[in-house]
């Protein structure tokens, strides 16, 4: 058995990481993407983890497969390709450590992922399978995340999802909608940030927009994200707000979103999704924005995210 096998984009992230002796940025080659970042966190929450996804057949592919592996995570789904390169994101950072993303994926191998070669066994041995929209940006990637999606439901697995909107990988925004909207029937858990939830309901109140989402889809739980103002789990009837971590050693966001998924799925390996009060719900949304305020002091997010000792020390600080 595995606790979650994850499907998705396996790419480097370019983060900004000084000025050279010339004037001209120095970019450090992070791995990253957010499916394996979640994985990530989960490894150190001593859970076991499986990827499924597709890395170039290149120096940056192999350093992926290689770091991932490291880490722990079963890389048995990792497929390689001998014709596209691996993806490639370019952050840039702003001084609320904020980011914005360029990419080079036209295409990217992440994108060549085939259903054919998804391996359906690792998934029927998870407890919990977890995917994103940018598994469905591109037809053939697309038809893997489905056949991913169709196993795990026909065999009775949990599916968490993750939008991850990004809208420059994106050919046309109502197809990233649609494509949300697919997920949201899908999902059994979600986790979804303040602008997403804007973008897909028009609906600038947060919470009610959460909650829009919940009750029309069914999702058991949502759990919304408020950047720095912190984040809502909503669970039945019952609706759990927690404040933030402040850090003022933030120096960028990349990967917080993904450590918060990270948690919140841990939380529902050790509770259960049927067995939430609100005690259980706010111990979950304070753990998570704990370490994902963590990972916002540090460059990158895979190799970095932060130890559960750090997470209880950081709450036990706060306090």
């Amino acid at each position: 058995m595995v606790d979650v096998v994850a499907l998705g984009e396996l790419l480097i992230d370019f983060t900004e990481n000084g000025i050279s002796e010339h004037g001209n940025p120095l970019l450090e080659a992070n791995p990253g993407g957010a499916p394996c970042n979640v994985l990530a966190m989960l490894q150190n929450y001593g859970k076991s983890t499986a990827f499924i996804g597709k890395v170039g057949d290149d120096n940056f592919g192999h350093m992926l497969s290689n770091t991932v592996a490291g880490l722990g995570i079963n890389v048995s789904g990792l497929k390689y390709d001998k014709d596209v390169h691996t993806t490639l994101a370019f952050v840039h950072t702003y001084e609320d450590g904020d980011r914005d993303f360029s990419f080079y994926r036209n295409p990217g191998a992440d994108v060549m992922l085939s259903a054919e070669e998804v391996d359906t066994d690792l998934i029927k041995s998870a407890k919990i399978f977890h995917f994103g929209t940018l598994s469905m940006t591109h037809k053939t990637v697309e038809e893997a995340t489905i056949k991913a999606l169709d196993t795990a439901k026909e065999s009775g697995i949990l599916v968490s999802f993750d939008p991850n909107l990004r809208p420059p990988l994106w050919s046309d925004l109502e197809i990233a909608k649609e494509k949300m909207d697919f997920g949201f029937r899908k999902c059994d858990i979600l986790k979804i940030s303040d602008n997403e939830i804007e973008f897909f309901t028009g609906e600038t109140d947060i919470l009610k927009g959460a909650q829009i989402i919940k009750e029309k889809y069914g999702i058991k739980l949502v759990c919304a994200t408020l950047g720095k103002d912190g984040s809502y789990a909503l669970y039945g009837d019952t609706v759990v707000e927690c404040a933030p971590f402040l850090n003022p050693n933030t120096i960028e966001t990349t990967g917080a979103g993904d450590t918060f998924m990270g948690s919140v799925i841990n939380s529902v390996l050790e509770v259960g999704i049927d067995n939430y009060d609100e005690a259980s719900l706010k111990e979950m949304l304070t753990t998570a924005n704990a370490a994902a305020s963590l990972i916002t002091t540090r460059r990158g997010a895979l190799r970095v995210m932060p130890s559960v000792e750090e997470i209880h020390n950081y709450i036990k600080a706060a306090k």
